[in-house]
């Protein structure tokens, strides 16, 4: 197939071929992504910092420490709770709420929401995940992945990349994306800036890493669950500790952060 004909008959993978470097080889499978023109973000977002003023009014920006999330992330005290109530299913395909997967009183839970079982981006979360969890689990920190997909796809994506099926849950009809107001929509999944992390050089060996036995089989059969974008909670029994929304596909929190606000809590 000519250029010609390529442009025009799958122009949004021909313009995210266009913004490789020439030294990475995409498989053949690889989904089309991403960036044909930049999209504006909601007003409202968590920030990952917090900001100080100097005396001379001039700001500084520093990590944040364990805050309540009501004040950095618009979530209400009730969020937990309502979370908790929400079913979801384990890889297995058994029903389970939120409240089971973790202490309700006193335990430190991080719960991480891929897009879907057929993402490229969310199998190098989940790999990434993965490598990360010893530490997690050293430390007493239950990690929890979901995604959206039946549980069949996420067998999938357990077997094939692999990923421990004993934390690995399934939210098929998206109703803990929908309860924490995950974003969602066309321009979030294409057409968003922070989008392009997933093509930074550093994260070209993870990524190429974790689709060696990457399948688009795993895809929600629903398919307009592919415009739902994730997200990052950490917990400490039922309250809210730290809430990140993914603003584009592969804008993944990063796990240091993560451990970091886990660490703060049990010290």
């Amino acid at each position: 197939m000519n250029l010609v004909s390529a442009r025009t008959q799958n122009p949004l993978r021909c313009a995210s071929l266009s913004i490789l470097p020439s030294s990475f080889n995409l498989p053949s499978h690889f989904p089309s992504p991403l960036l044909l023109k930049p999209y504006a973000p909601d007003s409202k977002l968590y920030s990952a910092k917090l900001a100080t003023t100097n005396g001379d009014g001039r700001r500084n920006f520093r990590s944040p420490v364990v805050v309540k999330a009501s004040i950095t992330s618009g979530y209400g005290p009730e969020i937990g709770e309502n979370l908790g109530d929400v079913r979801i299913f384990t890889a297995a395909g058994e029903p389970v709420l939120f409240k089971d997967l973790w202490d309700q009183t006193e335990g430190i839970a991080v719960v991480a929401l891929l897009r879907h079982f057929g993402c490229f981006c969310c199998w190098e979360l989940a790999s990434t995940l993965k490598e990360s969890k010893a530490r997690f689990d050293s430390s007493g920190v239950k990690l929890i992945a979901v995604g959206i997909g039946t549980p069949n796809k996420a067998r999938i994506l357990a077997e094939r990349l692999p990923f421990p099926m004993d934390c690995l849950y399934a939210d098929p009809d998206r109703k803990a994306y929908d309860l924490l107001g995950l974003y969602y929509g066309f321009g979030r999944t294409f057409f968003n800036p922070a989008s392009t992390k997933v093509f930074s050089k550093s994260r070209f060996t993870t990524l190429r890493e974790a689709m060696k036995n990457y399948t688009l089989e795993a895809t929600p059969d629903d398919r307009s669950s592919v415009l739902q974008q994730g997200g990052m909670l950490v917990f400490k029994g039922k309250q809210l500790l730290y809430a990140r929304k993914d603003e584009g596909t592969g804008d993944h929190a990063p796990l240091d952060e993560i451990y970091d606000v886990c660490c703060r809590v049990l010290t």
